[in-house]
C-alpha cells in the first residue's frame, strides 16, 4: 500500500476503502468474466498528470492549447489499437462500452431506425435494446435468439427472417453471457442482403481477439467493432470504436463522439489504454489469451463431470453460464452470496428461457480472465470448479465453508497478481 501514502496521510476514510479492496483482491479469487487485473503501469497511467488536462477535439484539432503531449499519447493509443485489431480507423475516446454502443447507434442511424441484436435472455447486453434502457426510446430494437440453448447454436434462419421483415439499419453481433463463437460470415451475408451495417460488440472477448485465439469479425467483413478496454483486454475501464476501412463511417463516429455525445476526453485513461494496448501486442499476451481458454475448458470439464447443466453445453471462450437452480436447487442469488463468503466472486445471471427474476435468477456466470492473470493454470481452474460445487452443495455447512475459504486464500496468496505483464 506504499503507493497510497498521500491518500493515507490526507484522507483516512478513503484510504481504508482502498486498503480493504486491495486486501479483498489479494485474498479472494475473481471469477466475474468481465473483470480483470491491470498492471502497475496501467494503474500509474490512470493516475497520471494527464488527469489535469482538457483536450476536446482530436490530435492536431484541439480546442484548447497545451496539447503537445496529449496528441502524442492519443496517437500512440490509436495506432496500437489499429494494429491489434486490423482496423484502418480507431476512436479511443469513448468513456465505456455502453457509451461506445450509444455513440455508434447515433453515428450510423436516425431516430426510429431499427437494430437487430441478440436477445438479452439468450446472452445479449442491456445496450442492445433492453426495454428498460433510454436508448430503446430512440431506436427500434428487434432480436434473434439461440436455436438450441443446450448447444448455443444461433438460429441464423430466424435472424435472416427477422432481418428481411424489419430491414434493420444495423445487425449487431455480440454478447455478455454467451459462451460460444459466432459465425460472423453469416451476419455479413444477411446484412448485405438487407443493406445493413454490421457491428460487433466485442467488449467481452476483445482481448481474446487481440491475442489471436478467437476470430476477428473484421476478417469476415464487419464494418465496425465496439468494445470496452478492460475485461479480457486487461486495460483501464473505458471504451473504443474501431472502423475496418470505411472513412465515411469513421468520420461519422468521430463526430458522434465529439461533439455529439461527449466533451473532453479522459486523457489519463487514454494514456492507460495506450499502455495496455502495448502490453497486448507482446508475445506474452498471446500466451495469456490461450491459457484463458484452456482454463475455461478445465472448469467446464468439472461441471460436466458433476452433472451441472451448462448453457450452450460448455464454452469456446472465457466464460461459462451454469443453471445452478435446475441442477443443484440453489438460486443464482444464493450462489453468488455463499461463494462470496468463501472468497470466490462471480455474478448471478439469468439463463435462456428463465423462469425466475433478474435479481434472483437460476444461473451464475463465471470466467477465467482474472485468475489466469494471476498465473493460475488447469490445475487451479479444476480445483476452483470443484470448490465452487462443494460450497454450493454444502452451503449451510459452516465447517465446510471455512475449509474452502482457507484453501482459496492459500491459492490466492501463492498466486499474487503480478505487477508487470511484459
Amino acid at each position: 500500500m506504499s503507493h497510497y501514502n498521500f491518500i493515507k496521510a490526507q484522507d483516512a476514510e478513503v484510504y481504508a476503502t482502498l486498503a480493504g479492496e486491495e486486501e479483498r483482491e489479494a485474498r479472494g479469487i475473481e471469477l466475474i468474466p468481465s473483470e480483470n487485473y491491470v498492471s502497475r503501469a496501467v494503474l500509474e497511467a490512470s493516475g497520471s498528470v494527464f488527469t489535469n488536462k482538457y483536450s476536446e477535439g482530436y490530435p492536431g484539432k484541439r480546442y484548447y492549447g497545451g496539447q503537445q503531449y496529449t496528441d502524442i499519447v492519443e496517437n500512440i493509443a490509436i495506432d496500437r489499437a489499429k494494429q491489434l485489431f486490423g482496423a484502418k480507423y480507431a476512436n479511443v475516446q469513448p468513456l465505456g462500452g455502453a457509451a461506445a454502443n450509444v455513440i455508434m447507434y447515433f453515428a450510423l442511424m436516425e431516430p426510429g431506425d431499427t437494430v437487430l441484436g441478440m436477445d438479452l435472455s439468450h446472452g445479449g447486453h442491456l445496450t442492445h435494446g433492453h426495454p428498460t434502457t433510454a436508448i430503446n426510446k430512440v431506436f427500434n430494437f428487434v432480436r434473434y435468439k439461440m436455436k438450441n440453448v443446450d448447444t448455443g447454436e444461433i438460429d441464423y434462419d430466424e435472424l435472416r427472417a427477422v432481418a428481411l421483415e424489419h430491414k434493420p439499419k444495423i445487425i449487431l453481433a455480440g454478447f455478455s453471457a454467451y459462451s460460444r463463437e459466432l459465425d460472423y460470415t453469416k451476419f455479413v451475408e444477411i446484412a448485405k442482403e438487407v443493406g445493413a451495417y454490421t457491428v460487433a460488440d466485442m467488449a467481452h472477448i476483445a482481448g481474446l481477439i487481440a491475442g489471436g485465439v478467437l476470430k476477428n469479425p473484421f476478417d469476415a467483413g464487419f464494418d465496425v467493432m465496439t468494445t470496452t478496454t478492460h475485461k479480457t483486454l486487461r486495460g483501464p475501464r473505458g471504451g473504443m470504436i474501431l472502423t475496418r476501412e470505411n472513412e465515411d463511417i469513421a468520420k461519422r463516429i468521430n463526430k458522434a463522439v465529439f461533439p455529439g455525445m461527449q466533451g473532453g476526453p479522459h486523457m489519463h485513461q487514454i494514456a492507460a489504454k495506450a499502455v495496455a494496448f502495448g502490453e497486448a501486442l507482446t508475445p506474452a499476451f498471446k500466451i495469456y489469451s490461450q491459457q484463458v481458454l484452456v482454463n475455461a475448458k478445465a472448469m467446464e470439464a468439472v461441471f460436466k463431470r458433476e452433472g451441472v447443466r451448462l448453457l450452450c453445453g460448455g464454452t469456446d471462450n472465457h466464460l461459462l453460464l451454469a443453471d445452478v437452480f435446475g441442477s443443484l436447487g440453489v438460486t443464482g442469488k444464493d450462489a453468488e452470496v455463499v461463494l462470496d463468503e468463501v472468497g470466490i466472486t462471480l455474478n448471478k445471471n439469468m439463463i435462456a428461457d428463465e423462469t425466475r427474476t433478474a435479481m434472483d435468477p437460476s444461473g451464475i456466470r463465471f470466467g477465467t480472465p482474472a485468475m489466469t492473470t494471476r498465473g493460475m493454470k488447469e490445475k487451479e481452474a479444476t480445483r476452483l470448479a470443484e470448490l465452487m460445487l462443494e460450497t454450493l452443495r454444502h452451503k449451510d455447512d459452516a465447517g465446510k465453508k471455512a475449509a474452502v475459504k482457507s484453501e482459496i486464500t492459500e491459492m490466492c496468496l501463492s498466486h499474487p497478481v503480478p505487477e508487470s505483464f511484459v
